[in-house]
């Protein structure tokens, strides 16, 4: 992968993989793993995205089905090709697991189903209730009615655990 796309066309959406491979891991090392994968596959299918959408719905797109088919080969027992390390860009922001308040939101978010995740994080990117539609494959119109009952299950289970 080019130093300049990755400058370009990643690094500006970090922010974006580092939230979404997050909520798909458990460890730092599989963190990074995951979030070398997004931007290896990103850079393999720059060629197909049709502006049809905005560049940062691609990448929701693209690490998100990353994130998925990890975590099924995991629930197979699959193993990973492990990659090189983190760009130096990134590594500050990739230390994942380190503040307390934000672990126990994640570990809450764990514990929603893979759908689920996905809406919550990108509600919390402040995504529209279409554009989480059109990133999921949903309808708009039951995106706010899954987002409070969403919102209602992560209480539940943060509470549980003061």
């Amino acid at each position: 992968m080019g130093s300049d796309f990755y400058q370009l066309s990643i690094l500006p959406f970090a922010g974006i993989i580092i939230k979404i491979c997050r909520a798909y891991t458990n460890t730092q090392e599989d963190f990074e793993d995951y979030y070398q994968e997004v931007c290896f596959q990103i850079w393999r299918s720059k060629d197909n995205f049709n502006q049809d959408s905005e560049w940062s719905t691609w990448i929701y797109r693209i690490s998100l089905n990353v994130c998925l088919t990890y975590l099924k080969r995991r629930k197979n027992g699959d193993k990973q090709i492990v990659s090189d390390a983190l760009p130096d860009e990134a590594i500050d922001d990739s230390k994942a697991f380190v503040n307390d308040e934000i672990n126990e939101l994640y570990n809450a978010i764990k514990h929603l189903s893979e759908t689920d995740r996905a809406v919550i994080l990108l509600y919390l990117e402040e995504k529209t209730y279409k554009e989480i539609a059109d990133i999921i494959g949903s309808n708009s119109n039951n995106i706010g009615v899954r987002i409070k009952r969403i919102k209602d299950r992560l209480n539940k289970l943060i509470n549980q655990k003061d």
